[in-house]
């Protein structure tokens, strides 16, 4: 049995960056850094990546993470991470793996500060949360969209609120997620989220 499993999502296919998850960052493809963070937690009991590319698989095992050979048809675009999530913890589940919370990380987010891992599981236990994601405070914005070729912001242009008025809102950043694994899987993705300062 094991309380916290770390499941790394990094598919092999990209449509911004041509192959991101191995891309070298300070000499280190960038996956490396996300299994270094997640073995390096204290309360983190295993360390899983799942892919759909064979390179980024024999690289993650080479750094000390387990691996999933993901299917190709959850491994596209538009493919969401639940899905992989999804079927990462029925895997497991499979192979008689009993464990309470996934600790969803996302390699595109290689810099995170020491032991953040442990002080969000942490926080997860003690306010006893379904889910947990990370997020960064926003309080400075001016925002405007673009539709038809005409932009409009997301404020009266004649009444500029003044910047200390503006109401602090949180951009969810994509570094990690926890959640509860058999919540997740009663209902197909994750519970509604709390943030933790990141």
């Amino acid at each position: 049995y094991m309380k916290n499993v770390a499941i790394i999502l990094a598919r092999g296919g990209s449509k911004g960056i041509k192959n991101k998850n191995i891309i070298k960052i300070k000499n280190k493809p960038l996956i490396y850094w996300s299994i270094k963070s997640c073995l390096q937690s204290t309360k983190i009991n295993s360390v899983w990546v799942s892919s759909d590319n064979n390179k980024i698989l024999s690289l993650s095992k080479s750094f000390g993470a387990n691996i999933i050979k993901r299917p190709k048809q959850i491994s596209k675009n538009n493919s969401k991470s639940e899905k992989a999530w999804l079927h990462a913890i029925k895997y497991l589940r499979s192979r008689s793996m009993n464990f309470d919370t996934v600790v969803g990380v996302q390699p595109t987010s290689p810099v995170r500060p020491k032991k953040v891992f442990d002080s969000a599981l942490k926080q997860f236990y003690k306010n006893r949360l379904d889910s947990l994601f990370t997020a960064q405070k926003i309080s400075d914005y001016f925002i405007w969209t673009k539709k038809n070729n005409k932009f409009s912001a997301n404020y009266s242009f004649r009444n500029r609120p003044m910047r200390q008025m503006i109401t602090e809102k949180f951009l969810e950043n994509g570094s990690f997620y926890i959640f509860n694994s058999q919540k997740f899987l009663n209902w197909n993705g994750r519970p509604l989220a709390r943030a933790a300062d990141h």
